[in-house]
């Protein structure tokens, strides 16, 4: 690809995953309640989730997804599901630091790794994204294999940088809550911003 085109998409890219979703939801809602323990195994599933959607539109298949729209409903409900369930979680964390910290030691990263690909599989505006929008800033048809590894890598590195300056800045605003009640207070509204999420995958 040539380097104006790739410019163009990693910015339109880097915008789109700026701005606060699902996505980045979950991401600053589980480092917010859990720490930063298991968010680059969910943010890697994130990043894979957005390459799935890129191999999509590149080949063509945007019209595959439209036909087997029941895979995608169900990817999409499980990640809803499991946002929810987080949510939960969290509401009922107690509020000792160290319960949580041993709470959170028990998840597999495979586990968040899937359970962040299901969200960007399920999060609409991923889809729209790449199935409409991408469409209308390169031209697919002419994007060889070396065009599509570059787009690729431009796509792991925007996301890269976008989720940890999340992950960055939700530690460090943990770090402020010390307290029991803060603990508590903190818990409770990420397992609400969390649920929150997951109403916006499901709701569309």
């Amino acid at each position: 690809m040539d380097l104006a085109g790739l410019l163009v998409f990693a910015t339109a890219l880097f915008i789109a995953a700026a701005s606060p979703g699902p996505g980045i939801a979950a991401i600053v809602a589980r480092v917010l309640g859990r720490g930063t323990q298991g968010a680059a195994a969910f943010s890697a599933g994130l990043a894979v989730g957005d390459v799935v959607w890129l191999t999509f539109a590149i080949v063509g298949l945007a019209a595959l997804a439209q036909t087997f729209h029941g895979v995608f409903l169900v990817v999409k409900w499980a990640g809803a599901a499991y946002l929810l369930y987080i949510a939960y979680r969290l509401w009922t964390a107690p509020a000792a630091p160290q319960e949580v910290e041993v709470d959170r030691k028990a998840e597999h990263p495979a586990k968040l790794f899937l359970a962040g690909l299901a969200v960007t599989m399920g999060n609409p505006k991923v889809m729209v994204f790449y199935l409409a929008l991408l469409p209308t800033l390169l031209d697919l048809t002419r994007i060889t294999v070396l065009g599509y590894a570059e787009l690729v890598a431009a796509t792991l590195t925007v996301l890269g940088v976008v989720f940890a300056a999340y992950i960055g800045l939700a530690a460090r605003a943990r770090r402020l809550f010390t307290s029991p009640r803060a603990i508590r207070i903190l818990n409770r509204t990420t397992g609400t911003v969390m649920a929150g999420a997951a109403a916006a995958i499901a709701s569309r």
